[in-house]
């Protein structure tokens, strides 16, 4: 919607106006708008589109997805580091279902973006793991594997772990 940075600006013209309406008396106005002015703070560390993008595809909705993202124009400039990683962890996750070699192509940048989240990182090596078995990378696909097993805490990823080891033993 708007640029990380004029998100900024926003931000503190409305917390200066809040001060102002503090000030003068209005101090219901004023935490109003102070909490009006953490909105454009929260937006500035969390993209809206990329956030819209998820619910999306927590519905299995690919095309909202990529239509979400596809509004972001100029990801290197108008994201913040970890904002493009997430851009491109979900442009990978939507690519493995068509594109395999462009996906590993947009979950390998996001892991070197960085993730904020050990889950997320999981499921991107996850599918990495899954990438590198079908083009016959095995040893790549096991070292995957493990740090994908290592990062997944809560063991959520823990089936879909062993099912790929035993795909891995056919090989």
């Amino acid at each position: 919607m708007y640029n990380k940075n004029i998100k900024l600006v926003i931000a503190a013209m409305l917390i200066g106006a809040a001060v102002w309406q503090i000030i003068e008396g209005y101090i219901g106005n004023g935490i109003m708008i102070i909490l009006l002015a953490l909105i454009f703070v929260f937006l500035y560390f969390k993209n809206e589109f990329i956030l819209l993008a998820f619910l999306r595809l927590r519905k299995q909705d690919f095309d909202g997805a990529k239509k979400w993202l596809n509004k972001i124009k100029n990801p290197e400039s108008a994201l913040t580091t970890k904002q493009q990683g997430y851009y491109n962890y979900l442009l990978g996750i939507m690519l493995s279902q068509t594109n395999i070699t462009q996906a590993e192509k947009y979950l390998k940048k996001a892991i070197k973006l960085g993730l904020s989240m050990n889950q997320d990182l999981a499921v991107a090596k996850l599918n990495l793991a899954g990438i590198a078995m079908t083009k016959r990378r095995k040893r790549e696909a096991q070292t995957l594997l493990t740090e994908a097993k290592k990062l997944d805490k809560h063991g959520m990823l823990k089936d879909q772990i062993t099912m790929m080891k035993q795909q891995m033993k056919k090989i």
